[in-house]
């Protein structure tokens, strides 16, 4: 049996020794863990006439957390430190995991026991945040198929795991398709229109590849600024049809296309799915995905979005009427097509607000920005963020601590640059959540933090910081609200700190919020310089940009509304065994609430990882039913700033991070916002801060 001095997936002592990690490592260290796990399992199942907390819940809990955190390193170096060597332990392993944790939510015997500590005499006397982890094991032991007959137990078993595998084959494939596409342009006079920084980021690619040029590919760093800036239309017809049909059937371009089309694999994801859903009793997968939200039932959801989208489409219709008329009488681009809009868009806003995106950009190099960052979360909740030291997985990755009057809160990593073999989007994990450990040690949390923005270039020589357009500055707010959200807990039990046990509908809610700051003038001018002068944000710019900031926004909630519709409806009224098509329910929902549809070949859902490998299943509405909750919550700061600020203001911040990043997922969400807010949410802060109000 390995020991941790020789396998890091097997120390636990600290934090995760990414420097030690080889691939070889990742089989000896799962089956141990999970036959150590099964031990404990094996014990905990024996009848027994006092079953408590401490006894049962608590050795459980340590048992399998050890598997978590294994698995969680091996599960974040996949994603993004791809190699064809950790991609093969990782698929051998998944089945192993996959299966031990099935069986574990379908263990009749423990099951039997949470249920008697919850029938017990002891019952009221366990803490809020204890009485909720009893709460959600009964659901997820039921959910997890617990009750069912065996032949039914042993079917949804196979479900879990081929469903993991299709899920991974999902993501394996688009970030294939998307490491595979190169495009060299050789003349520059191609790339009129694209800034500096871009090309710079090109010709280092191509340099790299050892060719003479610009090389482009589909990570959204290298291919967007072609869709905003590119005065060549043919040129941002190329990288459109390309990003619209990776991973697909359409996707020609590539050599291996047909291996990594996604088509079976959607189909298949569905038909679990559905079949999923029929075992346990559910008409279909929305109503099983929604038992553990905040949201009552799919119809729910539905007539929320198209309450939103009735809402929206005035004001949708308006700008793309405005932008078609300019278009054509400013670009001479007679039909918009859907690789003229980012172009078009940027061009119209250049000319109605005296600004553009490219200008914006040279004031937020990437390390003004992280410490303006860090000064508005140290100012709200009374933090200090430093530097740390510890083993990382590639020489770009930072690592800070979070401390509060001299003690250790949490400690995360921060990857913001796009690379091969890293996978596409931002995100936020979970290295290791907070715990009240043995001997009365409380283990603190730990985050990743993970961005794809431009790496730095070399530019005269001279190595030149990454510029962060703001929508990238939003999205490391936004992430960085996740790592609020799982660092500043104070609960104390696993299961529900941080966002552990959180509903998924409002697990955005910290996110959404922070990412408000990012329009504050004091703000602004604590995380901008311009890259050359060193010179803050300008007001007069500034001004530019808030009256710019709903632009668009019709189009922009309308889009949003439509993905949120198609993740719903494929999981609600799509029937996977009959020989309805994906793309034939897609277009139906785009002929009601699309007011641009994409071009035929587009094939956006070939690539929709939210939902076909991710956690967002019948959940991506997620994303404006939080937002509903992050601009009412965030609408108390601005209340607050009207009466005068500061004491007030700085009291605003102690009561959100005590009412909902304190309490994490110990009280249902609904009960933290209504404790910090006073009342129940309401969408009108929603709609006046998209510009959307009556």
């Amino acid at each position: 049996m390995e020991t941790n001095a020789s396998n890091p997936l097997l120390d636990f002592s600290g934090l995760p020794r990414f420097d030690a990690f080889r691939p070889e490592h990742v089989t000896p260290a799962i089956e141990q863990l999970i036959e150590e796990a099964a031990a404990v399992v094996a014990q905990l199942e024996a009848p027994s006439d006092n079953v408590t907390w401490d006894n049962f819940v608590v050795p459980l809990e340590e048992a399998t957390e050890r598997l978590g955190r294994a698995w969680g390193i091996v599960n974040h170096i996949n994603h993004v430190a791809d190699t064809p060597e950790l991609r093969a332990v990782y698929n051998e392993n998944q089945p192993k995991v996959t299966e031990f944790w099935t069986s574990l939510g379908q263990n009749e015997a423990l099951f039997d026991k949470y249920k008697a500590i919850r029938a017990g005499a002891d019952y009221d006397s366990l803490s809020p945040a204890r009485k909720r982890i009893v709460e959600n094991a009964l659901r997820d032991f039921r959910l997890g198929g617990a009750e069912l007959p065996a032949d039914k137990k042993e079917r949804f078993g196979a479900i879990q795991e081929q469903h993991a595998a299709i899920s991974t084959r999902f993501s394996e494939n688009v970030l294939d398709a998307t490491n595979d596409y190169k495009l060299l342009i050789e003349d520059e006079a191609e790339l009129a229109g694209i800034p500096d920084d871009a090309r710079d980021a090109a010709r280092a690619a191509a340099e790299a590849a050892g060719k003479t040029g610009y090389q482009f590919s589909l990570h959204f760093p290298s291919y967007f600024p072609i869709l905003q800036f590119a005065d060549n239309r043919q040129l941002r017809e190329t990288i459109y049809r390309a990003s619209a049909t990776k991973a697909s059937d359409m996707g020609t371009v590539f050599s291996e296309a047909e291996k990594w089309d996604n088509t079976q694999n959607i189909a298949q994801l569905l038909k679990l799915r559905h079949e999923e859903a029929q075992l346990l009793g559910y008409r279909n997968f929305a109503e099983v995905s929604l038992v553990p939200k905040m949201a009552e039932s799919p119809e729910h959801v539905i007539s929320f979005l198209e309450d939103l989208a009735v809402r929206a489409r005035p004001f949708a219709e308006k700008d793309l009427t405005e932008l078609r008329a300019f278009a054509k009488d400013e670009l001479g681009i007679e039909d918009l097509q859907a690789w003229d809009v980012a172009y078009a868009s940027e061009k119209l806003r250049e000319q109605r607000y005296a600004f553009s995106a490219q200008e914006v950009k040279n004031y937020f190099p990437e390390p003004k920005v992280i410490e303006g960052l860090f000064k508005v979360v140290q100012t709200l909740f009374s933090v200090q963020i430093t530097p740390d030291t510890a083993p990382v997985w590639h020489p770009d990755v930072r690592f800070y601590r979070i401390e509060r009057d001299g003690q250790l809160v949490g400690q995360f990593y921060f990857d913001l640059y796009a690379r091969a073999g890293k996978g596409q989007g931002a995100w936020m994990d979970d290295a290791r959540g907070r715990r009240l450990a043995t001997g009365g040690i409380v283990q603190t949390p730990v985050a990743y933090l993970t961005c794809n923005f431009t790496p730095p270039a070399t530019r005269d020589g001279k190595l030149q910081p990454s510029l962060l357009t703001h929508d990238e500055v939003t999205t490391l707010f936004h992430e960085f609200g996740h790592g609020l959200h799982h660092m500043l807990t104070e609960v104390e039990e696993l299961s529900v700190s941080g966002i552990s046990g959180v509903e998924w509908d409002a697990v955005e809610l910290p996110s959404q919020f922070m990412e408000n700051f990012c329009w504050e003038w004091d703000v602004l001018q604590g995380m901008t310089a311009h890259v050359k002068t060193g010179e803050p944000l300008p007001r007069a710019l500034y001004d530019k940009m808030l009256a710019a900031k709903n632009f668009q926004s019709g189009m922009q909630t309308l889009r949003q509304v439509e993905f949120s519709l198609i993740d719903m409806h494929l999981h609600y009224d799509f029937d996977p065994s009959s020989q309805q098509i994906v793309q034939e329910l897609i277009d139906s929902v785009r002929r009601k609430f699309s007011i641009m549809i994409p071009p035929a070949f587009n094939r956006f859902q070939h690539s929709f990882g939210h939902i076909f490998a991710g956690g967002y299943a019948a959940g991506y509405y997620s994303y404006k039913w939080a937002e509903v909750l992050s601009a009412d919550a965030y609408a108390a700061f601005e209340e607050a700033l009207e009466a005068g600020g500061g004491e007030l203001l700085a009291e605003t911040g102690r009561r959100f991070q005590r009412e909902v990043l304190a309490v994490g997922g110990s009280r249902p969400a609904l009960e933290s916002f209504t404790a910090f807010r006073g009342r129940e949410p309401s969408i009108d802060a929603l709609l006046r801060h998209s510009g959307m109000s009556a």
